[in-house]
Protein backbone atom coordinates (compact mmCIF):
# COMPACT_ATOMS: atom_id res chain seq x y z
CA UNK A 1 0.00 0.00 0.00
CA UNK A 2 1.06 3.31 -0.58
CA UNK A 3 1.46 6.21 1.81
CA UNK A 4 -0.69 9.32 1.22
CA UNK A 5 1.12 11.93 -0.08
CA UNK A 6 2.08 14.49 2.57
CA UNK A 7 2.11 11.62 4.90
CA UNK A 8 5.67 11.83 6.13
CA UNK A 9 5.27 16.08 6.59
CA UNK A 10 2.34 15.26 8.81
CA UNK A 11 3.66 12.84 10.56
CA UNK A 12 6.81 14.31 11.14
CA UNK A 13 5.13 17.78 12.27
CA UNK A 14 3.00 15.88 14.86
CA UNK A 15 6.20 14.08 16.49
CA UNK A 16 7.90 17.53 16.64
CA UNK A 17 4.59 19.20 18.43
CA UNK A 18 4.71 16.32 20.63
CA UNK A 19 8.32 16.86 21.29
CA UNK A 20 7.80 20.73 22.35
CA UNK A 21 4.24 20.04 24.56
CA UNK A 22 6.40 17.06 26.24
CA UNK A 23 9.38 20.07 26.50
CA UNK A 24 6.98 22.62 27.80
CA UNK A 25 5.00 19.75 30.32
CA UNK A 26 8.33 19.21 31.89
CA UNK A 27 10.02 22.77 31.50
CA UNK A 28 11.07 22.32 35.01
CA UNK A 29 13.42 19.42 34.24
CA UNK A 30 14.58 20.52 31.35
CA UNK A 31 12.21 17.96 29.57
CA UNK A 32 14.13 15.31 31.08
CA UNK A 33 11.76 12.50 31.53
CA UNK A 34 13.12 8.81 31.51
CA UNK A 35 9.20 7.68 30.92
CA UNK A 36 8.76 9.71 27.91
CA UNK A 37 7.87 7.29 25.77
CA UNK A 38 4.71 6.48 27.70
CA UNK A 39 3.70 10.40 27.67
CA UNK A 40 4.33 10.69 24.26
CA UNK A 41 2.12 7.50 23.49
CA UNK A 42 -0.67 8.65 25.52
CA UNK A 43 -0.50 11.84 23.52
CA UNK A 44 -0.35 10.43 19.97
CA UNK A 45 -2.50 7.29 20.26
CA UNK A 46 -5.65 9.30 18.77
CA UNK A 47 -4.07 11.76 16.12
CA UNK A 48 -1.20 9.14 14.58
CA UNK A 49 -4.60 6.48 14.63
CA UNK A 50 -6.27 8.93 11.94
CA UNK A 51 -3.58 9.65 10.06
CA UNK A 52 -2.39 6.40 9.39
CA UNK A 53 -6.13 4.76 9.45
CA UNK A 54 -6.07 2.46 11.87
CA UNK A 55 -5.60 2.28 15.37
CA UNK A 56 -2.79 1.13 17.73
CA UNK A 57 -2.62 0.43 21.50
CA UNK A 58 -0.30 2.81 23.19
CA UNK A 59 2.10 -0.15 24.16
CA UNK A 60 2.35 -0.70 20.55
CA UNK A 61 3.08 2.90 20.09
CA UNK A 62 5.69 2.69 23.23
CA UNK A 63 7.39 0.10 21.77
CA UNK A 64 7.61 1.97 18.60
CA UNK A 65 9.26 5.00 20.18
CA UNK A 66 11.92 3.16 22.28
CA UNK A 67 12.73 1.11 19.04
CA UNK A 68 12.89 4.09 16.95
CA UNK A 69 14.98 6.08 19.45
CA UNK A 70 17.63 3.43 19.97
CA UNK A 71 17.68 2.72 15.65
CA UNK A 72 18.02 6.50 15.28
CA UNK A 73 20.80 7.09 17.68
CA UNK A 74 22.47 3.96 16.20
CA UNK A 75 21.75 4.91 12.59
CA UNK A 76 21.13 8.62 11.89
CA UNK A 77 21.81 10.90 15.19
CA UNK A 78 22.40 14.06 13.28
CA UNK A 79 19.41 13.85 11.38
CA UNK A 80 15.95 15.43 12.27
CA UNK A 81 14.46 12.86 14.96
CA UNK A 82 10.60 13.79 13.99
CA UNK A 83 11.67 13.35 10.20
CA UNK A 84 13.49 9.94 11.13
CA UNK A 85 10.40 8.67 13.09
CA UNK A 86 8.13 9.46 10.60
CA UNK A 87 9.79 7.55 7.85
CA UNK A 88 10.13 4.70 10.43
CA UNK A 89 6.61 4.75 11.03
CA UNK A 90 5.53 4.72 7.55
CA UNK A 91 7.98 2.03 6.73
CA UNK A 92 6.56 -0.22 9.51
CA UNK A 93 2.56 0.70 9.65
CA UNK A 94 1.44 2.56 6.35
Amino acid sequence: MTPAPGLADRLANLFRETGTAHHQAFIQTNGEDPEWPLWYAERLQEQVGRLVGRSFTRSELVYFLVSAEKEHSAKAADSSWPDFYADLFIARYA
